[in-house]
């Protein structure tokens, strides 16, 4: 720049006026650019400032999630806390959400200008949070929806979070004690876990060869293994060594896949499920705002694909219950009582529509004066016998009849298995819809039962006492020898044609077990037991024996358990909410409160 000045004031006295204008164009020119520079100097600042609260306020909303994730820890019930009148919550129907009060009040339940944020622990520039609750769905899926709005500076940041309850649905197969349940061995003491001090001659059921086990698989006690195939995660409340046990006489190789056999948490089994009685409550709309159905002694339910179930329960008098016994109702949507024509207690049943999204409740015949389906006499329901010493009842006569036991039924697992009193549900047939099955007592599943459509059907089993695999045998005398020097021999066959048996469904026994019935009977194998879903009991179910009897076992989790549960399915004692889903959505409000 000076060696041009210097040639321009050499030149000419005429050009001088020329040379002026260029010099000072040229010192206009970098005025302008100092000027430009500094404009995108503070713009840049101003840019990395907005960045800085653009991020931290998505940060903002994530720490949203987490608060709202140890709330839940500490009391499972929190998903029913909201603001209703939130957009989000107001928009999904969330509309029976209170407000915690006092020292409990959640200033990140605000969602009005004027509303109240919470504050992010440490941070600077200070960030803040609320979210809305979104519990609509919690009742069907076990999924409560969250979405939080990070707040730093003059930026908002929403996103949307699924939470889900941890549950025995994490896994294809869980057990408490890898034992079999001492109401069928008489073995009280075996009701212990390996590392508690079981005795040795309890005898630990093993995972044997040409077993297949796909997905993950969970024991509070220590697994006994030989020859089985695992193609999940495998995890054991073991913390000794060994965490699992290969049989001295074992010789067939087994795969665990991805890894061995490792340590994890105990997972406590609740002591009943009677706690799912309450869903079909009648009288408790903020806590049960769509019951479910009650029915009273044994009940035998086969599905259809057409999204339909017909019923059979004789003893059932009030499908919907309330404290006070005059306020309980029999809705037409659960089946009429009564014996007459297309009635519950008819021997052709009631059918009706599969419940949407909801539960039904088999209880034993109640002995309590006041309760609304204590029976009015003495006497069994009309066309209902009690027929044997094993409790055994039949419904109707002729081709019409229906009875357990079967006919020519005579070698039975367990005592008095058929109780014409009980709680007991037998259950088959092809489900379409979403709903959850439980007993007081036992469930019996007599047949295949399978989706309609794998993708969007989903069923729960729940058992307080044990649930069967029904396989109903006979034992016959067979001549042996020769004609003129005859012998005789008993033998043992099934009763059932069919041979391999298929289950679609979340499976659980709360203290019992997942058995086949008459496993160790007969010598002749049963075929393939196949079950897709979730299995989950105290005691570990035998379902065949080395020597032919029973099944072999074929387990395929389904892996939409992951982040989705049957209808009010039952929940550990102890449990945390994990996030399944996350999604970036529009800033639910500005930066002073207001709603978008």
């Amino acid at each position: 720049m000076r060696a041009l000045v210097r040639r321009l004031a050499a030149s000419t006295r005429d050009d001088r006026g020329v040379a002026l204008v260029v010099v000072i164009g040229i010192g206009m020119l970098m005025l302008v650019l100092v000027a430009t520079a500094l404009t995108v100097a503070v713009s840049g600042l101003n840019r990395t400032d907005t960045d800085q609260d653009y991020n931290g306020a998505l940060d903002a909303a994530y720490a949203g999630v987490a608060e709202y994730q140890s709330r839940l820890a500490m009391d499972t019930s929190y998903y029913t806390y909201g603001n209703k009148d939130a957009p989000f919550s107001k928009a999904t129907g969330s509309t029976y959400l209170t407000l915690p009060t006092g020292t409990a009040a959640n200033p990140a339940f605000g969602a009005t200008a004027s509303g109240t944020w919470a504050t992010v622990p440490g941070s600077s520039p200070v960030a803040s949070f609320r979210y809305e609750v979104d519990s609509s769905k919690y009742s069907s899926t076990g999924v409560v929806r969250i979405r939080s709005t990070g707040r730093v500076g003059n930026v908002t940041r929403s996103v949307v979070a699924e939470l889900k309850q941890s549950g025995f649905i994490d896994f294809l197969y869980f057990t408490d004690y890898e034992v079999q349940d001492p109401e069928l061995t008489g073995r009280t003491d075996c009701a212990k876990h390996i590392w508690e001090g079981r005795p040795s001659s309890c005898q630990s059921i093993q995972f044997a060869n040409g077993d297949v086990i796909d997905g993950p698989l969970h024991s509070n006690d220590t697994l006994t293994i030989c020859g089985a195939r695992f193609k999940g995660k495998v995890t054991t409340s073991n913390y000794k060594t060994p965490v699992f046990v290969k049989p001295s006489n074992c010789t067939p190789s087994f795969e665990v896949a991805p890894y061995a056999p490792e340590p994890h948490p105990e997972i406590t089994m609740p002591t009943t499920n009677t706690e799912m009685k309450k869903e079909t409550r009648n009288d408790l709309p903020a806590e049960v705002p769509l019951p479910g159905c009650l029915y009273t002694g044994p009940t035998v339910i086969t599905f259809t694909s057409d999204g339909k179930m017909n019923i059979k329960s004789p003893w059932t008098r009030k499908t919907r219950i309330a404290a006070v016994a005059a306020n309980s109702t029999e809705p037409a949507e659960c089946g009429l009582p009564g014996s007459g024509a297309g009635r519950l207690g008819s021997p052709e049943g009631a059918t009706v529509n599969v419940l949407p999204a909801n539960v039904i409740y088999v209880q034993n015949v109640p002995t309590v004066s006041g309760d609304p389906n204590l029976p009015t006499s003495s006497a069994t329901p009309s066309g209902f016998s009690c027929v044997n010493s094993n409790g055994g009842w039949t419904l109707g006569s002729g081709n019409a009849r229906t009875q357990f036991p079967a006919v020519d039924e005579d070698v039975i697992t367990g005592a008095s298995p058929y109780g014409c009193r009980s709680g007991d549900v037998f259950v088959k047939g092809t489900f379409k819809g979403a709903m959850t099955v439980a007993a007081e007592n036992y469930i019996y599943i007599t047949g295949d039962l399978t989706y309609s459509d794998a993708a969007k059907d989903i069923l729960g089993l729940v058992g307080n006492g044990a649930v069967w695999i029904w396989n109903p045998m006979k034992t016959t005398t067979v001549q042996t020898g020769w004609s003129w020097w005859p012998t005789y021999s008993t033998e043992t066959r099934p009763l059932l044609a069919d041979n391999a048996r298929t289950v679609h469904a979340a499976i659980l026994s709360v203290a019992h077990t997942f058995q086949v019935q008459n496993y160790d009977q007969g010598t002749v194998s049963r075929g393939t037991l196949t079950v897709k879903g979730s299995i989950a009991q105290a005691f570990r179910g035998p379902v065949g024996q080395s020597g032919g009897s029973g099944y072999l076992k074929d387990y395929k989790y389904d892996t939409r358990f992951a982040y989705m549960a049957p209808p009010k399915f039952l929940s550990p004692v102890s449990s945390s909410y994990g996030v399944s889903q996350y999604a970036g959505v529009d800033a639910a409000f500005d930066a002073k409160g207001a709603p978008r």
